[in-house]
């Protein structure tokens, strides 16, 4: 079935498989991509999508699949080196990676598709926000030439995996390309709740694109909000209330 981004796959011996997909498109080292980065920053993103999309759904990352349109030498050996890296974030090794390359057509534009397969125990329900939670937005929503790797404020796999495992933390949403507005509506509808919006702030437009999920919802108990900011080092700005 589909929950919000994600394909769940009920097992036969009970829990679920947990299936994210993401792709990026005119963004490399190509001569007719749009934004102009290394592939190795193209693999680091494009991976993070996916694996953030498992983790913030509470699942362990099993496998992780690369479809890359592009020749192995030298653009595809980086972007595979990008992923490779950020998969080990998400504590996968080497060997549960696999791919492909484009080998017969010349290319002249990067694209790389990446799928991730986890592991959802029988046990563990989905993760669902809670009435009277506030939702807060970590991370500035940042899209094409605004994105850097080194940049301090986005939300990693790191933090993400920090935060499943944090009790203060009811439920967890990466926000992509629809922004944090639709995002928000979406975490707020798979729990049977309604939005109540927040002043919005500076720097956390809500129709903005976040690209590479350059930014996270968390909802969390209004009591709870203090305790959870001081952990954070990204900007945040609370979004909206749920009831």
């Amino acid at each position: 079935m589909r929950w919000r981004d994600l394909t769940l796959v009920d097992l036969p011996g009970g829990g679920r498989l947990v299936i994210a997909c993401d792709a990026a498109g005119g963004i490399g080292p190509k001569e007719c991509d749009a934004v102009r980065v290394p592939g190795y920053v193209v693999g680091r993103f494009t991976a993070r999508v996916a694996l953030m999309e498992l983790l913030a759904a509470g699942a362990r990352p099993l496998h992780l699949v690369n479809s890359t349109c592009v020749e192995p030498e030298p653009t595809g050996r980086e972007i595979l080196r990008g992923i490779c890296d950020e998969a080990a974030l998400a504590g996968l090794s080497p060997d549960q990676i696999n791919g492909s390359f484009e080998k017969n057509i010349p290319t002249v534009q990067t694209a790389v598709g990446v799928t991730a397969i986890g592991y959802l125990p029988a046990d563990q329900p989905l993760r669902k926000a809670r009435h009277g939670d506030v939702v807060i937005a970590i991370g500035r929503p940042k899209v094409g030439g605004e994105v850097r790797l080194d940049d301090p404020e986005l939300p990693d796999l790191t933090l993400v995996r920090r935060l499943a495992g944090d009790p203060l933390v009811h439920d967890l949403l990466p926000v992509g390309s629809r922004g944090i507005g639709a995002e928000t509506l979406e975490l707020a509808a798979s729990a049977g709740l309604k939005v109540q919006w927040a002043p919005a702030e500076e720097g956390f437009p809500r129709d903005k694109s976040a690209g590479p999920v350059t930014c996270l919802l968390a909802a969390a108990a209004p009591s709870a909000l203090h305790a959870l900011a001081l952990t954070l080092t990204q900007p945040w700005a609370v979004v909206a209330q749920l009831g």
